[in-house]
């Protein structure tokens, strides 16, 4: 099972910035569309998971539930 370690502000700013990189990346094109979209979609998965993967590695955890 994936402990959580994204709190909820953390989670809605996830949300937001994915949901903009997503629009950036509709209105680009080549490989900054991709990378956008790429980088968007990190985003909105990690804010409605509520899990990120770099978080764990270094040890960062925005959570308050344990």
């Amino acid at each position: 099972m994936i402990i959580k370690n994204v709190g909820k502000l953390d989670r809605v700013i996830r949300l937001i910035a994915g949901a903009a990189l997503g629009y950036f990346s509709y209105t680009s094109a080549g490989l900054a569309s991709v990378i956008l979209g790429l980088a968007g979609a990190m985003a909105v998965i990690t804010g409605l998971v509520g899990f990120c993967g770099l978080y764990k590695l270094f040890g960062i955890n925005t959570c308050s539930v344990d």
